[in-house]
């Protein structure tokens, strides 16, 4: 179905904006209001943008990118929240690499 990456969320501190791909709304609503509120919190905490997209091979990743010249942006704690977030959040990602490889890459 896929040849790349696929984006699942993001959200930008810029715009004020979140973003679930449309191929995702099979989740259950409580996974999509828990990304939802992690993504925007971790925008407003560190700035910038956050994507979590799953690569070539069905994994969970993250990609973080700020606006040139943005001196709020924090790429240090971006650093260390995404490990926390990795930490407390390790059976979520679990179960999303579990859907991804389930319904899309058959």
């Amino acid at each position: 179905m896929y040849q790349d990456e696929v984006v699942l969320c993001g959200a930008n501190a810029y715009e004020k904006k979140y973003y679930l791909n449309p191929d995702f709304d099979e989740l259950p609503q409580s996974v999509k209001d828990e990304l939802k509120i992690m993504c925007v919190l971790f925008t407003e905490d560190v700035g910038g943008m956050l994507e979590l997209f799953f690569d070539e091979d069905g994994e969970l990743s993250f990609r973080v990118d700020s606006d040139d010249g943005d001196l709020l942006y924090d790429e240090i704690g971006s650093a260390l929240k995404i490990k926390q977030l990795q930490a407390e959040k390790r059976e979520l990602f679990e179960e999303l690499n579990l859907f991804y490889s389930t319904f899309f890459l058959m």
